[in-house]
Protein backbone atom coordinates (compact mmCIF):
# COMPACT_ATOMS: atom_id res chain seq x y z
CA UNK A 1 0.00 0.00 0.00
CA UNK A 2 1.21 3.82 -0.87
CA UNK A 3 1.83 6.27 1.53
CA UNK A 4 -0.97 8.25 -0.49
CA UNK A 5 -3.28 5.03 0.20
CA UNK A 6 -2.35 5.34 3.81
CA UNK A 7 -3.32 9.00 3.95
CA UNK A 8 -6.44 8.79 2.81
CA UNK A 9 -7.36 5.48 4.72
CA UNK A 10 -7.27 7.82 8.08
CA UNK A 11 -10.10 9.95 6.18
CA UNK A 12 -13.15 7.80 7.51
CA UNK A 13 -11.70 8.28 11.29
CA UNK A 14 -10.65 12.18 11.05
CA UNK A 15 -14.32 12.42 9.61
CA UNK A 16 -15.60 10.73 12.84
CA UNK A 17 -13.46 13.18 15.01
CA UNK A 18 -15.06 16.18 13.34
CA UNK A 19 -18.40 15.33 13.33
CA UNK A 20 -18.34 13.96 17.16
CA UNK A 21 -16.64 17.56 17.90
CA UNK A 22 -19.21 19.34 16.36
CA UNK A 23 -21.83 17.46 18.02
CA UNK A 24 -20.72 18.37 21.44
CA UNK A 25 -20.02 21.89 20.04
CA UNK A 26 -23.45 22.02 18.74
CA UNK A 27 -24.47 20.92 22.30
CA UNK A 28 -22.95 23.34 23.98
CA UNK A 29 -23.26 26.34 21.44
CA UNK A 30 -27.05 25.54 19.75
CA UNK A 31 -27.64 27.70 17.11
CA UNK A 32 -28.22 27.63 13.44
CA UNK A 33 -24.60 28.12 12.51
CA UNK A 34 -23.16 25.54 14.64
CA UNK A 35 -25.88 22.85 13.32
CA UNK A 36 -24.76 24.18 9.57
CA UNK A 37 -21.17 23.56 10.51
CA UNK A 38 -22.09 19.93 11.60
CA UNK A 39 -24.53 19.25 8.82
CA UNK A 40 -21.61 20.34 6.03
CA UNK A 41 -18.80 18.00 7.56
CA UNK A 42 -21.00 15.16 7.57
CA UNK A 43 -22.36 15.79 3.91
CA UNK A 44 -20.55 18.35 2.38
CA UNK A 45 -16.65 17.71 3.70
CA UNK A 46 -16.69 14.15 1.96
CA UNK A 47 -18.22 15.32 -1.79
CA UNK A 48 -15.47 18.10 -1.84
CA UNK A 49 -12.54 15.96 -0.89
CA UNK A 50 -14.33 13.16 -3.46
CA UNK A 51 -14.31 15.99 -6.34
CA UNK A 52 -10.97 17.10 -5.55
CA UNK A 53 -9.63 13.52 -5.26
CA UNK A 54 -11.10 13.01 -8.59
CA UNK A 55 -10.10 16.33 -10.41
CA UNK A 56 -6.37 15.09 -9.43
CA UNK A 57 -6.54 11.06 -10.31
CA UNK A 58 -9.66 10.37 -12.08
CA UNK A 59 -11.21 7.14 -11.62
CA UNK A 60 -10.96 4.92 -14.84
CA UNK A 61 -13.21 2.24 -15.62
CA UNK A 62 -11.45 -1.30 -16.36
CA UNK A 63 -9.62 -3.77 -14.90
CA UNK A 64 -6.52 -2.59 -12.48
CA UNK A 65 -4.74 -4.19 -9.95
CA UNK A 66 -5.84 -3.20 -6.67
CA UNK A 67 -2.85 -4.91 -4.84
CA UNK A 68 -0.13 -3.32 -7.04
CA UNK A 69 3.25 -0.56 -6.47
CA UNK A 70 0.80 2.23 -7.39
CA UNK A 71 -1.93 4.47 -6.46
CA UNK A 72 -5.08 3.12 -7.11
CA UNK A 73 -7.65 5.88 -7.38
CA UNK A 74 -10.35 3.82 -6.67
CA UNK A 75 -9.42 3.38 -3.20
CA UNK A 76 -8.81 6.97 -2.35
CA UNK A 77 -12.31 7.62 -3.81
CA UNK A 78 -13.75 4.93 -1.77
CA UNK A 79 -12.31 6.27 1.70
CA UNK A 80 -14.16 9.24 1.02
CA UNK A 81 -17.68 7.33 1.12
CA UNK A 82 -17.21 4.26 3.50
CA UNK A 83 -18.66 6.03 6.17
CA UNK A 84 -22.11 6.31 4.57
CA UNK A 85 -22.22 2.58 4.53
CA UNK A 86 -20.88 2.50 8.27
CA UNK A 87 -23.63 4.58 9.18
CA UNK A 88 -26.75 4.14 6.83
CA UNK A 89 -29.09 5.69 8.51
CA UNK A 90 -27.31 9.47 7.19
CA UNK A 91 -28.36 8.70 3.54
CA UNK A 92 -31.66 7.23 4.75
CA UNK A 93 -32.86 10.81 5.95
CA UNK A 94 -31.81 11.98 2.53
CA UNK A 95 -34.29 9.94 1.17
CA UNK A 96 -37.72 11.19 2.71
CA UNK A 97 -37.25 14.35 1.14
CA UNK A 98 -38.34 13.73 -2.52
CA UNK A 99 -35.48 14.86 -5.07
CA UNK A 100 -32.81 15.05 -2.30
CA UNK A 101 -31.18 12.22 -2.77
CA UNK A 102 -30.86 11.68 -6.23
CA UNK A 103 -29.58 15.62 -5.43
CA UNK A 104 -26.56 14.09 -3.38
CA UNK A 105 -25.77 11.35 -5.75
CA UNK A 106 -25.40 14.59 -8.69
CA UNK A 107 -22.45 16.21 -6.63
CA UNK A 108 -20.91 12.63 -6.18
CA UNK A 109 -20.52 12.83 -10.18
CA UNK A 110 -23.33 9.91 -10.93
CA UNK A 111 -26.08 11.21 -13.74
CA UNK A 112 -29.69 10.81 -12.14
CA UNK A 113 -32.95 11.51 -13.57
CA UNK A 114 -35.99 13.03 -12.51
CA UNK A 115 -38.84 11.75 -10.39
CA UNK A 116 -36.35 9.15 -9.18
CA UNK A 117 -38.17 7.00 -6.03
CA UNK A 118 -35.75 5.63 -3.73
CA UNK A 119 -36.74 3.92 -0.92
CA UNK A 120 -35.32 4.33 2.59
CA UNK A 121 -32.91 1.20 2.60
CA UNK A 122 -31.45 1.23 -0.69
CA UNK A 123 -27.73 0.76 -0.70
CA UNK A 124 -25.43 2.49 -3.30
CA UNK A 125 -21.22 1.56 -2.74
CA UNK A 126 -19.78 3.52 -5.15
CA UNK A 127 -22.21 6.79 -5.62
CA UNK A 128 -20.08 8.50 -8.93
CA UNK A 129 -20.70 5.10 -10.62
CA UNK A 130 -24.59 5.19 -11.78
CA UNK A 131 -26.42 6.69 -14.94
CA UNK A 132 -30.27 6.63 -14.12
CA UNK A 133 -33.30 7.65 -16.37
CA UNK A 134 -36.37 9.40 -15.53
CA UNK A 135 -38.77 7.75 -13.46
CA UNK A 136 -37.12 5.08 -11.64
CA UNK A 137 -38.15 3.02 -8.93
CA UNK A 138 -36.00 1.37 -6.51
CA UNK A 139 -37.44 -1.41 -4.91
CA UNK A 140 -36.72 -2.02 -0.74
CA UNK A 141 -33.13 -3.11 -0.09
CA UNK A 142 -31.70 -2.71 -3.80
CA UNK A 143 -28.08 -3.00 -3.91
CA UNK A 144 -25.99 -1.21 -6.24
CA UNK A 145 -21.98 -2.15 -6.49
CA UNK A 146 -20.06 0.06 -9.08
CA UNK A 147 -16.78 -2.00 -8.18
CA UNK A 148 -15.83 -5.77 -7.84
CA UNK A 149 -13.01 -6.94 -5.87
CA UNK A 150 -11.37 -10.74 -6.93
CA UNK A 151 -8.52 -12.59 -6.10
CA UNK A 152 -6.20 -14.03 -8.79
CA UNK A 153 -2.92 -16.06 -9.10
CA UNK A 154 -0.99 -13.15 -9.75
CA UNK A 155 -2.81 -11.11 -6.27
CA UNK A 156 -6.36 -8.93 -6.43
CA UNK A 157 -8.10 -7.17 -9.50
CA UNK A 158 -10.23 -4.34 -9.14
CA UNK A 159 -12.95 -4.13 -11.85
CA UNK A 160 -14.56 -0.93 -12.34
CA UNK A 161 -17.82 0.09 -14.65
CA UNK A 162 -20.90 2.42 -14.33
CA UNK A 163 -24.51 0.66 -13.83
CA UNK A 164 -26.86 2.17 -16.52
CA UNK A 165 -30.38 1.80 -15.57
CA UNK A 166 -33.08 3.14 -18.36
CA UNK A 167 -36.01 5.69 -17.59
CA UNK A 168 -38.81 4.12 -16.25
CA UNK A 169 -37.79 0.75 -14.89
CA UNK A 170 -38.29 -0.83 -11.57
CA UNK A 171 -36.13 -2.79 -9.65
CA UNK A 172 -37.87 -5.41 -7.50
CA UNK A 173 -36.86 -5.84 -3.85
CA UNK A 174 -33.59 -7.02 -2.52
CA UNK A 175 -32.52 -7.24 -6.31
CA UNK A 176 -28.35 -6.77 -6.32
CA UNK A 177 -26.62 -4.79 -9.57
CA UNK A 178 -23.23 -5.39 -10.16
CA UNK A 179 -20.55 -3.14 -11.84
CA UNK A 180 -21.44 -2.52 -15.74
CA UNK A 181 -24.85 -3.98 -15.44
CA UNK A 182 -27.49 -2.11 -17.66
CA UNK A 183 -31.14 -2.24 -17.02
CA UNK A 184 -33.11 -1.13 -20.05
CA UNK A 185 -35.90 1.25 -20.39
CA UNK A 186 -39.03 0.14 -18.75
CA UNK A 187 -37.95 -3.12 -17.43
CA UNK A 188 -39.35 -4.64 -14.28
CA UNK A 189 -36.90 -6.31 -12.56
CA UNK A 190 -38.76 -9.12 -10.34
CA UNK A 191 -37.45 -9.57 -6.95
CA UNK A 192 -34.29 -11.14 -5.46
CA UNK A 193 -32.93 -10.44 -9.36
CA UNK A 194 -29.48 -10.82 -9.27
CA UNK A 195 -28.06 -8.65 -12.34
CA UNK A 196 -24.08 -9.79 -12.42
CA UNK A 197 -20.83 -8.27 -13.96
CA UNK A 198 -21.69 -6.49 -17.40
CA UNK A 199 -24.77 -8.04 -17.88
CA UNK A 200 -27.54 -6.15 -19.71
CA UNK A 201 -31.48 -7.00 -19.21
CA UNK A 202 -33.49 -5.66 -22.02
CA UNK A 203 -37.47 -5.83 -22.13
CA UNK A 204 -39.08 -8.50 -22.30
CA UNK A 205 -36.72 -11.20 -21.22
Amino acid sequence: MTLRSRVFGLFPALWLVAVLALVLYVAAVPGLWSLLALLAVVYLLPVAAFRVHQAIWPLAEGRSRIDAPGYSPWWGGHQFQVMYSAFPALEAALRLVPGLYSAWLRLWGSRVGQGVYWTPLVEITDRSLLEIGDGVVFGHRVACFGHLIKRRNDGLVLYVRRIRIGAGALLGASSRLGPGARIDAGVVLPLLTDVGVGRRIRKGE
